[in-house]
């Protein structure tokens, strides 16, 4: 009676659970829940009744490639919209083929002559060309999850695998996104200035003048007021936090990212913008060890100068069946995604100085 009692309670708990997950299943992949959870455990009761031909509860587990692909896509996506700079940025996911972007380079402007006696006018041709981007390939190293783990467990192993592998891809897809955005060096198009403030440590305070320095950079530059992106790095907003009473009260706005407008720039917050070497003004390679003359910056941004594209996205999993001996899965992906500037103008940084 009380092996019948454990079956039987087994079973409950079973059904609940292939339940849950087909629900949520159904929903990732466009179905309603209801379906989803009856598929799910239709598929596990057929799968006892032929023998068990998957690993004990595997499939219940939800291990569906296909499944999992659109959850990872629909992640992403939520995902960004927690970013508010990257958010704003135009997608061009419209225009990606085979995770390659044709796009067409118009060339230079037609001359344009003013009060002009003589004719008939010379004609000139204006070449466009076409620029192939290629979009990066992020892939994840596979995770062992054992069916053991699967059986024991009182949570869902398998989603809180998927959950962390997009993550890890976040955390590097953004970074680098900021990364790409930041001038390479200073130029008029490409404006890099150093904060002028009170020494803090072993660098000197990012200030309004700073700021206003940069606007006016972006000026005289012919850059278009409208779509300019200020993202300040954590020592900047902090900077600003204790000089500024009425930054501080304007901050910071929940829903959309943002903490305020501050003389034409949209104003967001990100912790991983990238490093500058003082002395040359040259932005450093991504992932490159900051040295003592190195000093992480701002970075500024013109919508209209910026990209950002998504391309496909696939899970890879090896199911324990085909590891009789570990009894493990093993789970991975690969997706591809870009964001750059579409040309080197329209952007700048505003780098902490070093102490004098």
């Amino acid at each position: 009676m009380k092996r019948f009692l454990l079956a039987l309670m087994g079973m409950i708990i079973g059904v609940a659970l292939t339940s849950a997950m087909g629900a949520t299943l159904g929903v990732a992949v466009g179905v309603s829940p209801l379906a989803g959870a009856l598929t799910l455990n239709g598929v596990a009761v057929g799968t006892s009744l032929i023998g068990g031909l998957a690993p004990a509860n595997a499939l219940r587990a939800g291990l569906y490639p296909e499944a999992w692909t659109g959850e990872l896509v629909k992640a992403f996506r939520t995902a960004a919209a927690a970013i508010g700079w990257y958010n704003k940025i135009r997608s061009y996911d419209q225009y990606v083929e085979k995770d390659v972007i044709h796009m067409v380079d118009v060339g230079v402007d037609p001359e344009v002559l003013v009060n002009n006696t003589s004719y008939p006018l010379e004609v000139e041709t204006l070449e466009d060309g076409d620029i192939a981007v290629r979009l990066d390939k992020y892939q994840s190293k596979p995770t062992r999850i054992t069916d053991d783990e699967l059986h024991a467990l009182g949570h869902d192993k398998m989603a809180s695998v998927i959950e962390r592998h997009k993550e890890a891809f976040d955390e590097v897809r953004f970074s680098r996104a900021i990364h790409s955005l930041a001038p390479a060096e200073n130029t008029a198009k490409t404006p890099v200035l150093l904060t002028t403030g009170e020494v803090d440590g072993d660098r000197k305070r990012l200030t309004r003048r700073d700021i206003i320095a940069l606007k006016k950079a972006f000026d005289k530059a012919r850059i278009p007021a409208e779509g300019r992106i200020l993202v300040l790095c954590a020592d900047h907003v902090v900077d600003l936090l204790e000089q500024d009473q009425k930054f501080a009260s304007q901050y910071y706005n929940y829903d959309s990212g943002a903490i305020n407008r501050m003389y034409g720039f949209e104003v967001y917050e990100y912790d991983a913008c990238p490093h500058y070497n003082t002395s040359t003004k040259k932005k450093l390679a991504y992932g490159a060890v900051p040295a003592a003359t190195d000093r992480q910056c701002s970075v500024a941004f013109s919508l209209k100068r910026a990209m950002k594209a998504n391309g496909s996205t696939k899970t890879y999993l090896q199911e324990a069946a085909a590891n009789p001996t570990t009894q493990e899965n093993l789970f991975s992906m690969r997706t591809y995604t870009i964001c750059l500037p579409t040309k080197a103008e329209g952007l700048g940084a505003i780098v902490s100085a070093p102490k004098a």
